[in-house]
This record gives structure tokens, sequence and C-alpha cells, in this order.
């Protein structure tokens, strides 16, 4: 790993919060797996606990921290759509990450293809990275933008080879329905 990506390990490790480029937009980033990480993102993101975060992943089988199980159906979907762009919603036991599901019992997770964000999560574990700005105002498209919305609030803030870095959020399919329900296309 390059500097500023050992810089965002050391401080996810610590439980602080790193904006990154992924490969669709900059994320506002969070160890999952620590309730301390998640509630400064959510006073981040603007006291948001009432919408669970996408959870990124560096490998299908880091689904099993969350205890979610999948069907045959769902594992040749995922087989299809991942790595890449695409978010899917899964059940997660109720006693699991509460704190992460708010009581809804389900889970979003993407695996991305960005291999700088895969490495970093295959050392720190799982993220919560939603989009990089306080809830309602437009995702930062440059570090600068995302300095300006979140300051010191955000220890480390790794800059995309180039900026603008512009693409549109993750497709959010709902596979705890049948047939699967596409969210956000």
């Amino acid at each position: 790993m390059n500097h500023p990506w050992a810089e965002a390990a050391r401080a996810l490790s610590d439980n602080k919060l790193v904006v990154l480029p992924t490969d669709t937009i900059y994320g506002l980033a969070a160890k999952a797996l620590s309730p301390l990480a998640i509630a400064k993102l959510n006073q981040a993101k603007g006291n948001r606990t009432n919408k669970p975060y996408i959870i990124a992943i560096a490998s299908i089988n880091q689904l099993q921290i969350f205890q979610t199980k999948l069907s045959t159906t769902q594992q040749d979907y995922l087989r299809q759509v991942w790595p890449g762009p695409t978010s899917v919603i899964l059940t997660c036991p109720s006693s699991t990450c509460p704190y992460l599901h708010h009581g809804k019992n389900t889970l979003a997770f993407r695996l991305p293809t960005f291999k700088p964000l895969i490495d970093l999560i295959e050392q720190v574990g799982p993220l919560a990275i939603p989009s990089s700005n306080p809830s309602g105002a437009k995702s930062a498209t440059s570090i600068a933008e995302a300095v300006s919305y979140f300051g010191p609030e955000v220890a480390v803030y790794v800059k995309a080879d180039q900026e603008p870095l512009a693409g549109k959020p993750s497709t959010l399919i709902d596979l705890t329905t049948n047939p699967p329900t596409i969210i956000r296309p």
C-alpha cells in the first residue's frame, strides 16, 4: 500500500473516519465492526441513524462475519455482479450488528473492483462507506469539497489519481424479496 492508504488503514483501525476514492465515488469510510466508528459516521453524516449504510467487503466470504445466509440463487447472482458497482440487501440476524441495521435485520453489501480499497478492507475489515457528504448535500467530487464538508472530523483524506471523481453511486438491489427489487438503478 502506498503512503495515504497506509495512513487510512491506521486511522480506520483507530476507529477514525477516512474519505477515500472507491470505484464509483468518494466515500466516507468507517470500520463496520466498530460501534464507536459508526457513531462517528452517523454524526458526520448529520445524525443519520434511520438508514443503514452499505458495507464494502473484500470477498464474498466476509459475508459470514455478518451471519448472512445465502440461497443458491443469491450466490449465483452475486457471482454474476461482483466485484462491481452493485450493492445488494441481504438478511442479517437481529443480534448481528444492530448498530448497523437499526432493527431492520437487513444490511447492504458491495464487493468493489478498486484494488487499493480491497487491499484496505483485507487489512482492516469490512467498511461502512456512504457517499462523502452530509445527508442532503451533494456528494463530494474532490478532496477539497470533502474537506469543506467534514474538516477535522475526518482523520485522513485519500485523493483519487484523477479528480473530479464524479461517478454515480452503486446500483442497489434488494435480494430479500422475490423477485429481487431494484431500489436504486
